[in-house]
């Protein structure tokens, strides 16, 4: 299994997501270098050259950050926007996802709360390749 962030909590509420997991894959020494600095790093799937970049702290190859949903509130969005998440120190670029568990389809099985931020509905959830990903739906309740 190629190497990549290996969430194994997802806490969405107070209009922030924190995400907490393991480097899975990696030498310990590339993980735990204490010069290193880790990002939670957000693509969106529509626009790639959009990212937002978010502090993750790492003890060990043990991994936490944070993100306030209100930030993915683009000027432009589209009904429906994608948000892809990633680790990276930088060099490195690991997609965050959860695949130790023997449990497949997650995107079925799973279901975050959503939180609003204006008329922005944002939730996380797995996708068919059990990575984490994030969902901004515009319209709903305010």
């Amino acid at each position: 299994m190629k190497p990549h962030a290996e969430i194994a909590e997802v806490w969405p509420r107070d209009g922030r997501i924190r995400l907490v997991g393991r480097l899975h894959g990696l030498p310990s020494n590339d993980a735990a270098g204490t010069a290193v600095t880790w990002q939670l790093v957000l693509t969106r799937r529509a626009h790639p050259d959009q990212r937002l970049r978010y502090d993750a702290h790492l003890t060990g190859d043990r991994f936490e950050g944070e993100l306030p949903v209100a930030d993915l509130a683009a000027a432009d969005h589209a009904a429906v926007e994608e948000w892809d998440i990633h680790l990276s120190d930088g060099e490195t670029e690991l997609r965050a996802g959860r695949r130790l568990d023997d449990i497949r389809g997650k995107k079925k099985i799973f279901v975050y709360p959503e939180q609003r931020t204006g008329n922005i509905g944002v939730r996380p959830y797995y996708t068919v390749k059990d990575n984490l990903s994030l969902e901004c739906r515009t319209g709903g309740a305010a």
